[in-house]
């Protein structure tokens, strides 16, 4: 049978294998390469140990693409449809891998960084290496948390986008494609966010560390792991999005500026934007129907969430 396509992963870490094991899942031909030799007799039983993570989340195909575990490249870059660098988070390291990808690799295959901070243009900085060069950074572990974020560099082509996309869409990935560059991406910059925010709320003794995790464990975590904050924002308030931002806005706002954050306003011209995006989601007249599923569906998250927890052994 014809492969789906041709992996290419540089580095057999726990990322490296991760993606291994999701794109040979989908029936992509997958060579991973690693000059170090424990890494390489551990790939083959990291990967079946991320199969058996996704087949626990019911999110295994059943394909079994071919695999291969090597030390140096050889004429796999040729035949690549797609290249992953998963290496050290080292600007230095990520530099010298991908001068020699461009040199080597075929000129249609997409090279990408799972990088998690590194922007491509400081591993590129010339825009003419930039073309069919992007970030894809990860949700750590891959293989169960099926997000991947495509960050262009400024002189990334749409081609490459569009590409790039298709091949994590098939790989089983949802991809969401950045319209710039940003330092983080979205995901650390969310997580940033509210991390920065706890670190606070601790040091001015306002929560204990255990009691802030339980604010995020008991409340917010299972809204947000359902609804994300816009459709939240949404479904706790008649009126949705354009009323949420009426009511709650002045607040967040207050709260903003007291920490000494100068860009709080929510313009009018962008809650509606937010608003409109969210209408071709959902419906105005389906918002009532989508609440009560969120009701029984965050009561079996929860449901399912106490029993984890209760299996704990720490």
């Amino acid at each position: 049978m014809k492969p789906a396509g041709h992996l290419v992963v540089l580095g057999a870490g726990s990322i490296g294998v991760s993606f291994a094991a999701v794109f040979r899942d989908a029936g992509f031909e997958v060579t991973i390469c690693d000059p170090d030799a424990d890494r390489r007799s551990a790939a083959q039983e990291a990967i079946e140990a991320q199969r058996a993570a996704m087949a626990l989340a019911g999110l295994e195909r059943g394909g079994s693409g071919k695999l291969n575990v090597v030390a140096s490249l050889g004429s796999a870059l040729q035949v690549a449809d797609l290249v992953i660098e998963a290496g050290p988070e080292r600007l230095e390291a990520k530099q010298a891998i991908f001068a020699d990808l461009l040199e080597r690799a075929s000129p249609d295959a997409i090279l990408a960084t799972a990088s998690s901070a590194i922007p491509m243009s400081r591993i590129l900085p010339r825009a003419a290496d930039q073309a069919r060069c992007l970030v894809a950074h990860p949700v750590n572990p891959p293989a169960i948390l099926r997000l991947i974020e495509l960050c262009p560099a400024p002189a990334t082509s749409p081609e490459t986008m569009e590409k790039a996309s298709f091949l994590f869409d098939r790989a089983g990935f949802r991809a969401v494609r950045l319209g710039h560059e940003i330092e983080g991406f979205v995901l650390n910059r969310l997580q940033g966010a509210v991390l920065r925010e706890a670190y606070r709320l601790v040091d001015e003794g306002v929560v204990g560390a255990d009691d802030l995790d339980a604010v995020m464990r008991l409340g917010l975590g299972p809204r947000w792991a359902l609804s994300g904050p816009f459709e939240t924002a949404e479904l706790n308030t008649p009126g949705g999005i354009r009323a949420h931002a009426a009511r709650m806005g002045p607040a967040y706002r207050a709260m903003g500026q007291a920490r000494g954050e100068t860009d709080c306003e929510w313009s009018e011209a962008l809650v509606s934007r937010v608003e409109a995006e969210r209408r071709t989601v959902v419906s105005e007249q389906a918002l009532p129907k989508r609440a009560a599923w969120r009701v029984k569906a965050v009561a079996r998250l929860v449901a399912v969430r106490d029993q984890l927890l209760g299996d704990a052994d720490v």
